[in-house]
């Protein structure tokens, strides 16, 4: 049986990611003079996850992205049956934040979701104006080595306490990389937040920010299980 607290401690991770991350592309990352431009926005997508591994990561394990649930299935490291609770506790924590994000950002004058709403996109409505095979390449490979990252720094062989810290690096590298490419999704929840605001081209290519980061997170835990247990001292 599932511990409502694990899917209200997935909840609140997902919404802080979505409104600290896609809040701070929306809101600061042009705003004049003062916007924190691409290495703002990066860091405050790291910070999100850092800081809810920290705060409710003992409860949950710290998910917070319905493609590292899955990897972490993949990888032998959480049970099928525990898979479909989170990614619905996941999807509606990404919706609350952009619910209150859009709350926010209506607030001033001339706002238009429309626009894009920090939402995920290729073709012409990806940042650099990059290919669907481009934004599919980039999300598969992003989320798989996101996925050897996590799955590498929770090992039990590695320095405890330290875990969250390069997991939120690695997201703040992953938006650094690839915010010009797709927006940087490799979180189906968090496309799915903002996209159902955004409400017309992001609920049509939504599909590859959910099949992206799925393929994704397997091959990375593949990537994982093939480098199995190093080998023991001589």
């Amino acid at each position: 049986m599932i511990n409502p607290k694990t899917l209200g401690a997935e909840f609140i991770g997902t919404f802080w990611l979505v409104l600290g991350g896609c809040g701070s592309a929306v809101l600061a990352a042009a705003f004049p003079q003062l916007g924190i431009g691409l290495l703002g926005v990066s860091l405050a997508f790291g910070l999100t996850v850092l800081t809810m591994a920290y705060a409710v990561g003992h409860i949950s394990g710290g998910h917070f992205n319905p493609a590292v649930s899955v990897g972490l299935w993949a990888g032998g490291r959480f049970p099928a049956a525990q898979l479909l609770p989170y990614i619905v506790a996941q999807v509606l924590g990404g919706l609350a934040a952009g619910a209150v994000l859009y709350a926010i950002a209506s607030g001033k004058a001339g706002f238009d979701a429309a626009a894009g709403f920090a939402s995920n996109g290729f073709g012409e409505h990806s940042p650099g104006g990059y290919s669907m095979q481009a934004a599919l390449v980039c999300e598969v490979v992003m989320t798989a080595l996101f996925l050897v990252v996590i799955l590498g720094a929770t090992d039990a062989r590695a320095p405890q306490g330290f875990a969250p810290i390069a997991i939120g690096l690695c997201l703040t590298l992953i938006h650094l990389i690839s915010i010009p490419v797709t927006n940087t999704s490799v979180n189906p929840a968090r496309s799915t937040g903002v996209a159902v605001f955004q409400g017309s081209w992001a609920l049509s290519q939504l599909w590859l920010f959910w099949v992206a980061p799925i393929v994704g997170a397997l091959l990375g835990a593949g990537i994982h299980r093939a480098l199995g247990r190093a080998p023991d001292a001589a």
